[in-house]
C-alpha cells in the first residue's frame, strides 16, 4: 500500500474507532434498558449535563404511556426538543443566569412529592456549571469567578468536586434532599475517572462524599481569584445540615461508562484484525506527561498492527501564561507528535467524546500522523513553541486535523486511539 493510501486508512480506522465508542454512550440507544418500574404516583424528570437532552428523549419515548413532565438543563448548542419535558441551555463551563434559573426550576419541580412519587435524574458530564445555584451568602458572581479559577487550577477532579459540592445548594445530594419522601432514581452517564456518580455533575442526587473534608488546601491555591465570601465558605466547617444525607435510598445506574465505550472502540480494531491494548479508561496526569508515558509505549517490540486505547481525562495546567487557543486533547496530540517525532508507522487519535475539546476552536481533539511535525514545518508552524503556548487548537486546525463533530449528545470523557504498525 502507497504511504497516501495507508495514511487515509489509518485515519479512517481512527475515526471510525472514535465513532464506536460515543455510539456505545448514546442515550437513545442505551438508557431504556435501565428504567426503574413505572411509578405510582407522579414522575418529575430533571437532569443536567451534556447528555441531558437526549436523556429526556429518551425517557420520554420509552415512558410514553406514563404520565410525566420536568425540566433538564444542557451546555449551549446541546439541547433538543424532549417532548413533555423541558429543555433549557446554559453556559460551559463557566455558570450564567440561565444556570441559576434551571437550578431553581428544578428545585421546585422536587419540592412538595410525597412517597409515591418518582424523581428520575438525568446526569451527565458538563452538569455542574448548567445547574449552579449558590449556597447562601454567595452570587452566582462569585461561583462564576470559582468556576474560573479551578479551570486553570490545576486541581484533580476529587478537589474540584469538593469545591463546587461545598459552594452549592443543589450539589452534593441537596437536590435529592429537597425532594424527600419521593423516590429518587439517578440515571447516570459517566465521564469520571471510576465512574464514581457523586462525581458526575457533583452529583446533585448522590451526598457528597467529601461534606466534611478539610478543603483550605484547594482554597489556598484558588484564594487569589475567588474572592473572600466564597473562601470563608470553603475553609469552614459546613453546617451539619449540609453534610448528614438526605433519610432515603440512593437508587443510582449507570448506563454508560469510559470502559464500555473502550470495549466497543476494541471490538471494531478487532474485527480490522489489530490487535489490541486497553491501558484504562481513567488515566490522568498532564497532558504533555500522559503524551510522552504513550510514545514511549509505541516502542514496545510488536510483531502485528495494534492499538493502543485508553480514556480519562488529562489536565492543562496555564501556570499562570497567556494561552491560546486548545484543550487538553489537543494539547496532548501535539506533545505525542513531538514527542514521536515524526516516528514512521504510528498514527494517534485524541478527542473528547462530547465533541467538545476546551477551547480549541470547535474541535473534538485531534489527529497525527508520521508527517504531522514535517507538515507544520513546511506551514511555517512551530510546533515547541505552540504547545509552550498551550496553542494547539490553533496548531491543529492549520493542519486541517482537528477533528470536528459538533455535540455528540453524550459525554464519557476522553478518547485515545494510537495506531501502530510495525516497520517490516
Amino acid at each position: 500500500m502507497h504511504e497516501p493510501e495507508r495514511d487515509g486508512a489509518a485515519r479512517l480506522l481512527l475515526r471510525s474507532l472514535f465513532d464506536a465508542a460515543v455510539g456505545a454512550a448514546d442515550p437513545e440507544l442505551v438508557l431504556k434498558d435501565h428504567l426503574p418500574p413505572r411509578p405510582r404516583g407522579r414522575c418529575i424528570v430533571v437532569g443536567a449535563g451534556k447528555a441531558a437532552a437526549a436523556m429526556a428523549i429518551a425517557v420520554d419515548r420509552a415512558w410514553a404511556d406514563v404520565d410525566l413532565h420536568g425540566t433538564v438543563v444542557a451546555p449551549y448548542g446541546y439541547g433538543k426538543p424532549a417532548g413533555r419535558i423541558a429543555v433549557r441551555e446554559a453556559a460551559h463551563p463557566v455558570p450564567d443566569a440561565s444556570s441559576e434559573a434551571a437550578a431553581r426550576e428544578m428545585l421546585d419541580l422536587v419540592t412538595g412529592l410525597g412517597p409515591e412519587d418518582l424523581v428520575l435524574s438525568l446526569i451527565s458530564g458538563g452538569g455542574s456549571s448548567v445547574m449552579a445555584l449558590p449556597v447562601a451568602g454567595l452570587t452566582l458572581a462569585d461561583k462564576q469567578a470559582v468556576n474560573r479559577a479551578l479551570l486553570n487550577s490545576g486541581l484533580d477532579i476529587r478537589s474540584m468536586n469538593a469545591v463546587r459540592c461545598r459552594l452549592s445548594a443543589v450539589k452534593g445530594g441537596k437536590l435529592a434532599a429537597a425532594a424527600f419522601p419521593a423516590q429518587i432514581v439517578t440515571l447516570a452517564i459517566s465521564d469520571i475517572p471510576g465512574d464514581d456518580p457523586a462525581a458526575i455533575a457533583s452529583g446533585p442526587t448522590i451526598p457528597d462524599p467529601e461534606a466534611t473534608r478539610d478543603l483550605s488546601g484547594p482554597a489556598g491555591r484558588l484564594r487569589g481569584e475567588i474572592g473572600e465570601a466564597a473562601y470563608f465558605k470553603l475553609v469552614t466547617a459546613p453546617p451539619v445540615a449540609d453534610v448528614a444525607p438526605p433519610p432515603l435510598a440512593f437508587d443510582v445506574r449507570l448506563i454508560a461508562t469510559p470502559q464500555a465505550s473502550l470495549e466497543a472502540a476494541a471490538k471494531v480494531a478487532r474485527e480490522a484484525g489489530f490487535d489490541v491494548e486497553i491501558l484504562g479508561d481513567a488515566l490522568e496526569g498532564e497532558s504533555r506527561d500522559v503524551a510522552k508515558a504513550m510514545a514511549d509505549l509505541t516502542q514496545n517490540p510488536r510483531s502485528r498492527p495494534c492499538i493502543l486505547l485508553s480514556g480519562g481525562e488529562t489536565t492543562v495546567t496555564l501556570a499562570g501564561c497567556s494561552a491560546g487557543r486548545g484543550g487538553r486533547n489537543t494539547e496532548f496530540a501535539l506533545a505525542l507528535a513531538r514527542a514521536l517525532a515524526g516516528r514512521h508507522g504510528v498514527w494517534a487519535l485524541a478527542a473528547d467524546t462530547d465533541g467538545e475539546d476546551g477551547a480549541s476552536g470547535g474541535g473534538a481533539g485531534a489527529i497525527i500522523a508520521p508527517d504531522t511535525l514535517a507538515r507544520a514545518v513546511a506551514t511555517g508552524l512551530d510546533a515547541n513553541d505552540m504547545l509552550d503556548r498551550h496553542d494547539s487548537g490553533t496548531f491543529f486546525s492549520r493542519l486541517d486535523d482537528l477533528l470536528v463533530t459538533g455535540p455528540t449528545f453524550t459525554n464519557v470523557n476522553d478518547f485515545r486511539a494510537i495506531l501502530i504498525v510495525p516497520e517490516d
